[in-house]
């Protein structure tokens, strides 16, 4: 983090579409199939190896093809919620296995699909026109469906505790269409035991079927929102179930359309844990980093320098602060801190992290203020624009953004800053947090100007039209860097973390 200063003879450091499923031949596949399960009685202790396509001999690839296929053809699969993670796995079923539906309850968001559109720009409009994917919010359509993925949202609460609504809506739905012999994986974040502890009996519940007539399984969701690099394909699958049986069930099922190969956690618990800290250690990491830009701020030197020196050194892991939301990172840390209390363990390192992240929106207000003292402008109706709502570059997801933070702080300053954002729903951004998203042309003469969140329309913007909207002597606040300071005015009062 830099001080605010007219010197810019320092210089900082610094998504491809998803690739659409291709109709090739189901032969190719069967080459990154596990091989058939082993008798329970011959289960080891230890989870067996990673599976990967380069790691199968072409002996046991014809065998391990010719067991799983046949077993695959008789089964009906349907993934229940159609967001981020469940599309992507909906749209890859149905390109290798028959009949598979996509359910959501939705009416928006079927419709949405239905018409080749997909609003979180995950998927093109070709993938959707061309899938054979049952799109549907009709219950009766998951008849006959031997194999559920859910993949619906766990937020927080107002308390910041799981919120598990979503998870026991979806347990209903299936299980009133769920038959003996019948498995259901969950996706979908939880902390460790809420798959067979508390899906398992609302199942059971809803479905009037004895626990033992059907089966569990976990596969926690990897999906990086608009990143093109690490999709569904290329991310190993861990993959969990609630006996050997089952585990290989649910190896099979996602080996066929992952070609980066499953990993066979030893239970579902581990499964279950491995997801939330994976979101855990990244939290903590850009906690960190934020500490740090607190301490460089005050030291009078850019945290981007000190990341590029430090980065030189080969173990250096590579971080930057920035606003921590969405529905993942910002999130699953509570998950895991909520089961650790209610086994009387109180997390410290956890929960230092989240108030630092936590925090980061009304500090970063605060230092708006200051700066706007510091270049003799006025506090109380000044006008500050600010670029970016959404909770991260490049997607058009609102959940859990941090922005509203740093608006709500300048309020309190009797500052009304105006929105613009070229991904957000604006009608979203107004129900979700009484925001009026502005067209860029009203950001003129402003006192200040924030780049919350560096969309690539921003960072592709000539930064002389950017700075062109800032009265003489304005305030740029760069919130990650987007800006080279070399290319800022001297005119102009410039800060980033």
């Amino acid at each position: 983090m830099g001080t605010a200063s007219r010197s810019l003879s320092q210089t900082p450091p610094g998504c491809s579409r998803r690739p659409e499923p291709q109709d090739e031949a189901l032969n190719f596949f069967l080459s990154y199939l596990p091989p058939p399960p082993l008798p329970s009685s011959k289960w080891p202790k230890e989870a067996p190896p990673l599976v990967m396509g380069s790691q199968t001999t072409p002996n046991r690839t014809a065998a391990v093809g010719r067991n799983v296929r046949n077993k695959n053809l008789a089964e009906k699969f349907a993934i229940i919620g159609l967001g981020y993670v469940g599309l992507p796995i909906a749209l890859a079923m149905a390109s290798r296995h028959e009949g598979t539906v996509g359910f959501d309850i939705s009416e928006r968001r079927i419709t949405q699909l239905r018409q080749h559109r997909d609003d979180t720009r995950e998927v093109e409009p070709e993938v959707l026109r061309r899938t054979t994917l049952n799109i549907t919010n009709n219950p009766a359509d998951l008849a006959g469906v031997s194999f559920f993925i859910v993949t619906v949202p766990t937020p927080i609460d107002n308390n910041r505790q799981p919120d598990l609504s979503a998870v026991l809506s979806a347990c209903d739905t299936v299980g009133r269409v769920l038959q003996p012999g019948g498995v259901v994986v969950f996706e979908s974040t939880v902390y460790p035991g809420v798959t067979e502890d508390i899906c398992g009996p609302r199942l059971a519940r809803a479905s009037g079927l004895d626990r033992s007539r059907f089966r569990l399984g976990y596969s926690p969701e990897r999906i990086n929102p608009g990143d093109r690099e690490h999709t569904l394909e290329r991310i190993i699958k861990v993959v969990s179930g609630e006996d050997p049986e089952t585990l290989e069930r649910v190896a099979s099922a996602y080996a066929s359309i992952v070609p980066a190969g499953v990993h066979r956690a030893t239970s579902i618990q581990v499964a279950e844990a491995a997801k939330v800290i994976e979101n855990t250690q990244r939290d903590l990491n850009i906690a960190l980093m934020n500490e740090l830009a607190l301490i460089f701020d005050r030291l009078g030197i850019r945290t981007g320098d000190v990341l590029a020196a430090a980065g030189t050194k080969w173990n250096f892991l590579r971080f930057t602060p920035g606003l921590v939301g969405g529905h993942c990172i910002g999130v699953d840390p509570y998950y895991l801190t909520a089961k650790a209390e209610s086994l009387g363990y109180h997390p410290q390192v956890i929960l230092a992290g989240r108030r630092i992240n936590d925090g980061m929106g009304v500090y970063i207000a605060q230092r708006i203020i200051k700066l706007l003292i510091q270049a003799d402008l006025p506090v109380k109706g000044a006008k500050v624009g600010i670029l970016g709502l959404t909770f991260k570059e490049n997607v058009p997801d609102l959940r859990n953004s941090r922005v509203p933070d740093i608006i709500g702080e300048l309020k309190q300053y009797g500052v009304q800053p105006m929105v613009h954002d070229p991904l957000a729903d604006p009608t979203e951004a107004h129900h979700e947090y009484g925001i009026e998203l502005e067209p860029l042309d009203k950001f003129q003469g402003m006192h200040a100007l924030i780049i919350a969140v560096p969309h690539q329309i921003y960072a592709e913007t000539p930064p002389t039209e950017l700075f062109a909207r800032l009265q003489n002597g304005g305030v740029v606040v760069d919130v990650k860097a987007m800006l080279k300071p070399q290319t800022v005015p001297s005119s102009v009062f410039y800060w980033s973390l």
